[in-house]
């Protein structure tokens, strides 16, 4: 095992969206939407998790590489009718590899502080869905869900 040889790779710019859902009961998201969390304000501890997780992701996924990260944003989506939030994440750098694992990874930390600051509404919580919906740079292009 070993990390993939970058030495000969070329400088570009590298950009990597990923998106997550968190699903709750009707019960639950009307709490989150009306009240919130007796632990503080749940979007903005989520975006600081998932910004801190996207800058630490060589240190939680074995063989990644550390990059210089120029960008990290989280952002949300209510989706009432599916009592859903979206997450969203977009990572940039100019790099020698891509930005695909940080992406994911600031989804999933932002995800998983919605559920814990939101699990004394019931443990029913759902995570799901978590992908990569773009990136580009690189040599292998740019792809798009």
């Amino acid at each position: 095992m070993s990390m993939v040889d970058i030495g000969d790779k070329q400088i570009t710019k590298r950009v990597a969206c990923a998106e997550g859902m968190v699903i709750f009961s009707p019960k639950a998201f009307k709490v989150f939407i009306k009240q919130g969390s007796p632990k503080g304000n749940v979007l903005e501890t989520a975006k600081v998790a998932g910004i801190m997780a996207a800058k630490n992701t060589p240190s939680m996924i074995p063989l990644c590489h550390p990059l210089f990260i120029e960008k990290v944003s989280i952002s949300f989506d209510m989706l009432k009718s599916k009592n859903t939030v979206k997450v969203m994440s977009e990572v940039s750098c100019s790099g020698k590899t891509g930005v695909e694992m940080e992406a994911l990874s600031a989804v999933s930390a932002a995800c998983l502080t919605i559920y814990d600051m939101m699990k004394f509404t019931g443990q029913d919580i759902v995570i799901s869905g978590i992908r990569l919906m773009h990136k580009s740079g690189g040599k292998s292009g740019v792809y798009r869900r």
